[in-house]
Parts: C-alpha cells; structure tokens; sequence
C-alpha cells in the first residue's frame, strides 16, 4: 500500500495544490495576446511579432537566447504596452486571474512605477490603476471559483535614483495593497548599498522590503544586502551556494554567511526556471534548490518572469518533483515557507497557513486513500 508521505503529485495535483508566489514581476508576466491588442490600440508598433503565439515563443527564445540585450528587450515590449491606466489596470486582473487558475491562493506580485510614466501618469496614478487592476482580478477569480489575495510590492531601479521617492511611496500606499518595496535591475556596479537612505527611511517606518541579491552577482551582494541594508528576504539569493561546501563523502560545511541565512531563516525567494536563463544553474538537477531544501534553509518557489520563462507555478512544482521526487509533503513545506516569509500581518499569515494551505495539502494527501479503495474495489469486481 502506498504511504501519503511518498506520493509524487501529478499534474493535476499539482495544479490544484495551494500554492503561494513571492517573486513575480507584473512586466514579466502578461498574456501575448493582451500585449498585441494592447500595442494596436496605444500605437505601439515595435512587437517582433504579431502572432499571439508566435509572440510568446519569441518571448521565450529571447530570454533564452542567452544574450542579455535580447532579455532586456523583451521588458522594453511589456513596459512599452504598460503606460496608460486601462492597460495597467487590465493587466494587473489579468495577472490575478492567471495565477488564481493556478492554484496560487497568495502572491507578492512587484513592478517599478517609475517605469510607467511615459503617457503622463503620476507614480500614484500608476500605483492606483494597478491596485484596482488587483481587486477586479481578485473578483473574477473568484467567480470562476479559485480564491487568491494579491499584494504589490513597489520596486525601484537600482540604476537610477529614485529609490527614496518609491519607499516613499510604498509607504503611503501601505493600507491601500501596497504590501512592500523591493530593489531590482542589474546587480554588477549597482550595488543595494547605493541605496542605504530608502532601506533606512522603511526601516524606521516599520515597512517591510526585500532585495534582489544573490542572483547574477555573487556573495557580496547578499551580504550588502542583509548586514548593511537590513533586507527582510532576499530577491534570488541563489548565489548563497557559493558559501556551502559540499565534500566527496557528502558531508556539508557552511559558511559564516549561509549560516546566517539559515540560522536567521532569512527567507529565499528562489526561481528555478529563471535561474536556468540567467546561468545561475546549468541543470535543474544541479541548481542549489535541492540542497537548500535538503539543509532546510527558508526556501521558497517563485516563477519570477511568467512569459519569458514560459512557465507558472505548477510548472515550476513539476520540475521540480520530476527532478528531485519532490511529495506532496515538499510542495506544502515549501508553501508553508512562503507563506511565513510574506508581507502581510502575522494573524493574516498564520489564518492563510492554518485555513487555506494545510487543509488544501490534507485534502490532496488523503485522496490516496479513496484512489486505493476504487483500485480494490475494481479488482474484486473483475475477480467476482
């Protein structure tokens, strides 16, 4: 008889299980066929291709292409479709609606507002339509049956200079669905510590923020951005391998950094499938999650860029169980992590974690148990 605790979710277990996503970008996440239509009606004419599916694939290549200037091409495209407050609006829904169909039940999704100012929006027009964009996703996901809450984190670019003005400006928009703020763009030359004032204007705010770190750039900049910036989660934070050895005969030594990470439970917003485009892992077999898992560091699960990964969070899950033999059991400890590890009040965390995600688990763990008896039943059947 099959143990609960050894079963290897399918497709549509993994589809269905409650799921939580800390590390999405709502430029690297739309449909093709909302960037098409979007483009024709903004007179935007610069698309590689006009073919919805055509367009994703080339999405997907471009990211793949191992170039950086082609992946940075693809987010010249979304955030070219992204200006007006229709199109942000509609986008966000339809990110809340995506992700509620995959069985996420809560997401943290980012974008830099300062990155949508071309038609004449403010930073808090931009912020606005987004947010209700959130909402109304949030209200056809539910009419289709699927439950999701869906928070923005205000990203600021960290080659540019803005980064006070958004802390800022996630700070006011906090009681609005504003849950954090988060750093991003190239890590190499533009290190977290060019932005010390915004990190220590949310610090004495009592906001929440997370850092990506670790991702292209190596320890450095998971250590800038823990000790000096005082990061609640680490955007990426891959790179913390560089500091785990792993000897012939398997035996682990840590160092003083990762036993950090861990000793602190310092949460992980990791993303295989991005990891893979970026050169941070060259195997889903070898990328760093398993041993991370394996160490119990706070590991989380993210799909980071939707379209150009060509990917979602069950996929990511299926990877993974394909890789590593991941049960149902894995899935809900990495779950649980992310859930811990969001922005949102302690009450709000443990209530999602106690109502929403165990029960979701119990309920798919227990369906072994009704699957053994229709086999029993049909054997005696034929038997008889």
């Amino acid at each position: 008889m099959m143990s609960p605790t050894l079963h290897v979710p399918g497709q549509d277990q993994i589809r269905r299980a409650p799921k939580v996503l800390l590390h999405d970008h709502l430029d690297g996440g739309l449909r093709p066929g909302t960037i098409i239509e979007l483009a024709a009606a903004n007179g935007y004419d610069g698309l590689p291709e006009t073919d919805a599916d055509k367009l994703g694939i080339w999405f997907r290549e471009a990211a793949d292409s191992g170039s950086l200037e082609r992946y940075l091409e693809t987010f010249a495209h979304t955030c070219a479709v992204m200006q007006t407050r229709e199109a942000l609006v509609r986008v966000a829904a339809e990110c809340a609606e995506d992700l509620a169909a995959d069985g996420v039940v809560y997401a943290e999704v980012r974008y830099a507002p300062e990155q949508h100012l071309e038609a004449g929006l403010s930073l808090e027009e931009v912020v606005e339509a987004v947010n209700e964009g959130f909402r109304e996703g949030e209200r056809r996901a539910r009419k289709d049956g699927n439950r999701i809450r869906v928070g923005a984190l205000l990203t600021a670019m960290r080659h540019a200079a803005r980064s006070l003005e958004i802390a800022e400006l996630a700070n006011r928009y906090r009681e609005q669905g504003v849950v954090g703020f988060d750093i991003a763009g190239a890590e190499a030359g533009f290190p977290p510590t060019r932005h010390l004032d915004a990190f220590e204007y949310l610090k004495r705010e009592n906001n929440h923020f997370t850092i990506h770190a670790g991702e292209a750039f190596g320890l450095p900049s998971i250590w800038q951005a823990i000790q000096w910036c005082g990061a609640d989660r680490l955007g990426h934070g891959v790179r913390i391998i560089d500091d785990i050895e792993v000897a012939e005969d398997g035996s682990v030594k840590l160092g003083r950094l990762a036993s950090y990470v861990r000793d602190k439970r310092i949460p992980l917003e990791l993303c295989p499938t991005s990891n893979l485009q970026t050169g941070a892992a060259a195997s889903y077999a070898e990328h760093p999650i398993g041993l991370l898992r394996r160490l119990h560091f706070r590991a989380t699960v993210n799909t980071d860029n939707r379209l150009m990964s060509g990917t979602s969070m069950s996929q990511e899950f299926e990877k993974l169980t394909e890789t590593f033999g991941y049960t149902l059991e894995d899935m809900q400890w990495f779950t649980v992590n992310a859930m811990k590890s969001a922005f949102i009040p302690f009450d709000e965390r443990l209530a999602m974690i106690s109502d929403v995600i165990k029960p979701g688990y119990a309920e798919l763990k227990s369906e072994w148990l009704f699957e053994q008896t229709a086999a029993t039943s049909v054997s005696t059947s034929v038997a008889g």
